[in-house]
């Protein structure tokens, strides 16, 4: 076995010397802008500007930027709709929707612990 590492898929934690599922996929993901891209194409295929225009907080570059390295990872597909005018969707790949469960989950968990915080501080502020 050597320098190998196992991975251990079954377990909450993980021992020195495996590789943990959980980190070497943020290692991937590494940006919540790919997480806000990932979010909103698991509605459908969406083109570039219908991203953009999404989420407002996100410019055309760190856009463009996500969306490359998600197709590099295989997460993401840029499909060719037409060449006049040029129109082109991405959808998500089959990798890309397996990431649905732990968005919801994600989606559960700020629901419970963000949202009621922010509505405190912001009647406080009131």
């Amino acid at each position: 076995m050597g320098s190998e590492r196992k991975v251990r898929e079954n377990s909450e934690s993980c021992q020195v010397g495996e590789v943990c599922p959980i980190v070497e996929a943020l290692m991937r993901i590494r940006s919540i802008w790919k997480l806000v891209v990932i979010r909103f194409l698991l509605d459908g295929p969406k083109g570039f500007n219908e991203l953009l225009r999404s989420f407002p907080q996100m410019n055309a570059k760190t856009l463009s930027r996500a969306l490359k390295s998600l197709q590099e990872e295989g997460v993401v597909d840029r499909k060719i709709v037409s060449t006049n005018p040029f129109l082109v969707k991405y959808e998500l790949t089959q990798k890309g929707r397996e990431l649905k469960p732990m968005l919801t989950a994600l989606r559960k968990w700020g629901s419970k612990w963000i949202t009621p915080r922010q509505q405190i501080i912001d009647k406080s502020n009131k």
